[in-house]
């Protein structure tokens, strides 16, 4: 039962529009599919790691010292990485005007120091993995202790996998049909959404209410 319920979690939570799933389409089309498909393992490697984390109880007593006082911080971190991810965006869709396809990128690490700095910054993705770890556990689904948390973390992982894997081969196969210029002003959309977010982040960072949901 845990099982699914891990499969599951992780693969919904990866799927709601984000500074992540821009991020890993954004490599997808500068790049190719598998700095694309490395950016979503990396993520899903985070979500394992975080969900396992919560589920033994480590951040039980760190958190709410630590993390919570540094939230406002955390989160004008995460809104200037945006601002720079989008930057890129925009200049790579700007090189690429007047040319006849879009020019690929070297391969690079980057997506994996991209997505991690996207995560870490994030202060709801703390949030939403104590509210899981808070739910299995109160239900006697899975315990923080023996093999199952780590089971359960796991499948989390791998379910957020799926999701990413999903999402990086449709993106793969599907963007070369499409016409460069619309590639260019995907690439210019996805960087304007990232603004927004950035925006956001970094207004509730200084205190301003914004009535507008967290990021995931």
């Amino acid at each position: 039962m845990f099982v699914i319920l891990g499969l599951l979690v992780g693969f919904f939570a990866a799927i709601p529009l984000g500074p992540v799933n821009i991020f890993v389409i954004s490599q997808t089309i500068k790049r190719d599919f598998l700095h694309g498909i490395l950016a979503g393992l990396t993520t899903a490697i985070l979500d394992f790691i975080y969900c396992l984390i919560a589920l033994v109880g480590f951040f039980h007593f760190s958190f709410s010292i630590n993390v919570a006082k540094a939230v406002p911080y955390l989160k004008v971190a995460a809104g200037l990485i945006l601002i720079v991810i989008a930057f890129r965006l925009v200049k790579q869709a700007q090189q690429s005007l007047g040319n006849k396809s879009l020019t690929k990128a070297p391969r690079s690490a980057r997506p994996v120091v991209g997505v991690v700095l996207l995560y870490v910054s994030n202060p709801s993705l703390y949030f939403f993995w104590l509210a899981v770890a808070g739910a299995v556990t109160a239900h006697n689904l899975v315990g923080n202790s023996g093999w199952k948390p780590v089971l359960f973390a796991v499948c989390c992982g791998l379910g957020g996998l799926t999701w990413y894997f999903i999402l990086v081969r449709y993106v793969s196969i599907h963007h070369h049909q499409l016409d460069p210029r619309i590639l260019k002003r995907i690439l210019l959309v996805l960087a304007l959404v990232l603004f927004g977010f950035a925006a956001y982040t970094i207004l509730s960072g200084l205190g301003f209410s914004i009535p507008f949901p967290s990021f995931g």
